[in-house]
């Protein structure tokens, strides 16, 4: 196996270290591995799936991903991962390489949080085209503000659409990001965490296109397919600006 497309794998929900907990499923029959994932204060979801996954059914409890990666760090790009296991259940995983071996303990997956399921999906009024450009401003702009913790989606009446980062109706720092859609209407100003918006473009930046979409109702959503994987993030908003 090489070692690369499972360290993607794990990126993908990781997200820079904002997510460190989850339940890994690997189906054999289908040859896929996912995990659904939620960030701690709830208002981020999450589901990645990557196909041509040749391994045993199982399910894997992560606790704390960061030592995964570290762990994986020590070895070279062509690995055999294997579970070990004691009355039949499952206690670590074994990952080497052609000279060393590393095991990862395992949680219970009771002690990891499930990730609710989301009702009632509201219509998405706008779609935003997520452009190689648009997110390498994005992420630039989050990086130029460090503290600002929003970013907002802001329609006008001539149907243009901004991604305001800094957004606020007093003067503030901020940077404005016109973007492209392919839906339009008009809503009321609405605000989503820039942090875990920029940490979703870092991880899925190889992806050439992807369309966000918004909801009025306070709900994001967007999905990155390249290669054999698949990832889809909810967003859920923080506050409404004026």
């Amino acid at each position: 196996m090489n070692k690369q497309k499972l360290v993607r794998f794990i990126n993908k929900y990781y997200l820079k270290g904002l997510v460190q907990s989850v339940i890994l499923n690997s189906n054999s029959a289908q040859q896929k591995l996912n995990t659904r994932f939620v960030s701690d204060d709830k208002t981020l979801l999450g589901l990645v799936e990557m196909n041509k996954w040749n391994f045993e059914d199982a399910t894997i409890g992560i606790y704390t991903t960061e030592q995964l990666l570290s762990l994986l760090g020590v070895l070279d790009e062509d690995i055999n991962v294997s579970i070990l296991k004691s009355d039949e259940k499952a206690f670590a995983i074994k990952i080497n390489d052609s000279i060393s071996a590393v095991n990862y303990m395992l949680s219970d997956p009771s002690i990891i949080n499930d990730p609710p399921s989301i009702q009632n999906i509201p219509d998405f009024e706008l779609e935003i085209d997520v452009t190689p450009t648009l997110s390498e401003k994005f992420r630039a702009g989050k990086s130029a503000l460090t503290e600002v913790t929003t970013f907002t989606v802001v329609t006008s009446s001539s149907d243009k659409t901004n991604l305001i980062i800094g957004h606020s109706s007093v003067n503030t720092n901020r940077v404005n990001i016109p973007v492209n859609t392919s839906k339009f209407s008009q809503i009321d100003n609405i605000s989503f965490n820039a942090e875990y918006f920029s940490s979703i473009l870092e991880v899925n930046k190889e992806c050439e296109s992807a369309t966000l979409k918004i909801s009025s109702e306070g709900l994001a959503k967007i999905i990155f397919k390249v290669d054999d994987y698949t990832s889809t993030y909810w967003l859920v908003a923080t506050t409404e600006v004026d």
